[in-house]
């Protein structure tokens, strides 16, 4: 509920699944404004600081190039702020986001807000950057669909390519939330490490199913074994010699 006096909203939210409580002092410039806060959840004295944007930033691998590097996806289900993407263990896990007709309109409102109001608090901005980074294509919007993260209520992956590969035409922004510049920093040393692209590699030619693993095992075994027979073939020759 909310009473307006001289343009501050006193705001109290409580969201049914109790995921968000907002209370506090908040002005609300535009009821887009609104839909904002409703997005962030954030309490603002909580929300990240923002620093500049570097060239770790601008290099963040697709969710193609992030899988073949051996980064799972999973939906984080403890928060529903769109800035709660967490990336530990190899585990990169993004709130789930359901996209439909309205999505791209709504988005194009928040990021345009934002753009005028609020040029250093871009949160909404910083999200969608991120997202068109990880969404180049079709395959990369079907790697997050098929991993729950984005419901796709438009039909087909490349619909939802297109959306996000066109939010970030003509946004100017300079810098991005902290959070996001270490997610970003720890994706791209994630995957500049070759030792997990090749357990990726492994995982996904020889382990797909318990058969092809049991297999693969099998065959390593056949080759130490044969292997051990040449040199043990070897050492009798020479020892014979």
């Amino acid at each position: 509920m909310y009473t307006k006096n001289n343009n501050l909203c006193r705001l109290k939210v409580y969201i049914s699944n109790n995921s968000c409580i907002l209370d506090g002092d908040i002005s609300i410039s535009h009821f887009t404004d609104l839909i904002r806060i409703f997005h962030l959840q954030h309490p603002i004295e909580s929300r990240p600081s923002r620093e500049a944007i570097d060239e770790q930033i601008i290099h963040l691998p697709s969710a193609t190039e992030l899988l073949e590097a051996g980064v799972r996806f999973k939906v984080n289900t403890e928060s529903n702020c769109l800035l709660d993407l967490r990336f530990s263990g190899g585990v990169l896990e993004i709130p789930q986001l359901t996209v439909e007709d309205s999505t791209e309109i709504l988005f194009w409102n928040m990021v345009a807000l934002e753009q005028c109001h609020y040029p250093h608090e871009s949160y909404i901005a910083d999200y969608v950057v991120v997202l068109d980074y990880l969404i180049n294509t079709g395959k990369d919007a079907g790697i997050l669909v098929w991993n729950k993260i984005l419901e796709n209520w438009l039909g087909d992956s490349d619909s939802v390519a297109n959306l996000f590969n066109g939010l970030c035409k003509n946004v100017v922004y300079s810098d991005i939330s902290s959070q996001f510049s270490i997610l970003c920093k720890e994706l791209n040393a994630f995957c500049s490490n070759p030792w997990h692209k090749l357990k990726a590699t492994l995982r996904r030619d020889y382990g797909k199913t318990p058969w092809q693993t049991a297999a693969s095992i099998a065959g390593i075994l056949l080759l130490i074994l044969t292997l051990l027979q040449s040199v043990c073939s070897v050492l009798q020759v020479v020892q014979a010699s």
